[in-house]
């Protein structure tokens, strides 16, 4: 016979999950937008023909890309009070997060950029487009373009990752839940919520990338058209 779910216990504390919940969108928006930022100036210089800023910035996204994110965490959690740097639990896992998700996007629009055909730089050129018109134009809005799916899927698994921040007592989603069910004891149905809550947030994050992609790459598609 199956256990009953009693969910009023849960709902009696949704204020909690209400305030873990805006705490992980607002934790991932910020770190999605510094992780973005970060990833492209990587790609930039992992395609550029400065060598030592490819090979420091490969060095990061291996580094990154081939450590678990709980070891990224506590190295930024622990380890900087350890050098004299004390920072919060929450800047501690915004950091990690952003370094995290710089290293993954960095790789993910390096593909876009050398999928850019010489040519079309070359067709820049002779038009008379400065070089920062090229690298922005040709290269690199339409190298994110290329790649929004890919990254749009990146910046939700970013999302996800916030959960284990939990580890370092950040008071998000995860964090919330997990005081809900130490007080009420009703682990089944907290965490039920939690996934049922961390689905919805998947999908409100996909549908606003979608949109975002849609607008950003329509009007430069309307820009390159009028020029």
């Amino acid at each position: 016979m199956f256990p009953v779910l009693v969910f009023s216990d849960v709902w009696a504390q949704a204020d909690a999950l209400l305030n873990g919940l805006l705490q992980t969108v607002w934790i991932s928006a910020v770190a999605i937008l510094l992780g973005v930022v970060i990833g492209t100036l990587c790609a930039i210089a992992r395609t550029g023909r400065n060598r030592i800023l490819s090979v420091l910035a490969g060095a990061y996204v291996e580094a990154i890309r081939n450590t678990p994110f709980l070891v990224q965490l506590f190295l930024v959690f622990f380890g900087l009070p350890g050098i004299g740097l004390r920072i919060s639990a929450v800047s501690a896992g915004l950091i990690a997060l952003t370094v995290n998700l710089g290293a993954y996007s960095a790789e993910i629009i390096r593909a876009g950029i050398e999928a850019t055909h010489k040519s079309q730089i070359e067709a820049g050129a002779s038009l008379g487009l400065t070089r920062r018109d090229i690298l922005v134009h040709v290269v690199l809005l339409p190298a994110l373009e290329r790649v929004w799916p890919a990254l749009s899927s990146q910046f939700v698994l970013t999302m996800l990752a916030s959960s284990i921040l939990s580890q370092i007592s950040v008071e998000e989603l995860t964090s919330a839940g997990a005081l809900i069910d130490s007080r009420t004891y009703r682990s089944m149905e907290i965490y039920i919520v939690l996934a049922g809550l961390y689905l919805g947030l998947t999908f409100l994050f996909r549908l606003s990338f979608g949109l975002v992609g849609k607008l950003l790459f329509a009007r430069r598609r309307a820009v390159a058209v009028r020029r």
